[in-house]
């Protein structure tokens, strides 16, 4: 706590935005299901004008003019990850962003799937005979 004769800065105040105020009290997305891994990129041309007020949309449109993940957007805005899904979600929906999730590590390399089963399997033997 600061008395009040010291200065108080924002570093001191902690986040002066909570996370569900930059949501407007959401917590899910605009029906995407939103992976970590997600690319998201911003549609070309430019996008049209925001109807959003909040500056994170901003920020993330141009941060997208390059293909970035949904955790990339999260990182460099410095938000929670489950508020950048949300606002990458309504992007989405509103047709300004382009999304691609993650392939399915199953769909594209059997082989590998089936190795690690196997380690996995000489693993738990190995644990039962201790």
């Amino acid at each position: 706590m600061t008395r009040k004769s010291e200065p108080w800065f924002d570093n001191a105040a902690g986040p002066l935005v909570r996370p569900y105020a930059v949501t407007r009290g959401r917590t899910m997305g605009a029906g995407h299901d939103l992976d970590i891994l997600t690319l998201v990129v911003t549609v070309s041309p430019a996008p049209r004008l925001l109807r959003y007020t909040e500056p994170e949309y901003a920020e993330i449109i141009q941060l997208c003019g390059t293909a970035q993940s949904v955790a990339e957007v999260s990182a460099h805005l410095n938000l929670p990850l489950a508020v950048a899904k949300i606002l990458v979600g309504d992007l989405i929906a509103e047709g300004l962003l382009n999304f691609r999730a993650p392939a399915n590590s199953n769909s594209y390399n059997d082989v590998a799937g089936i190795g690690e089963l196997k380690i996995l399997h000489t693993v738990l033997d190995g644990i039962r005979k201790l």
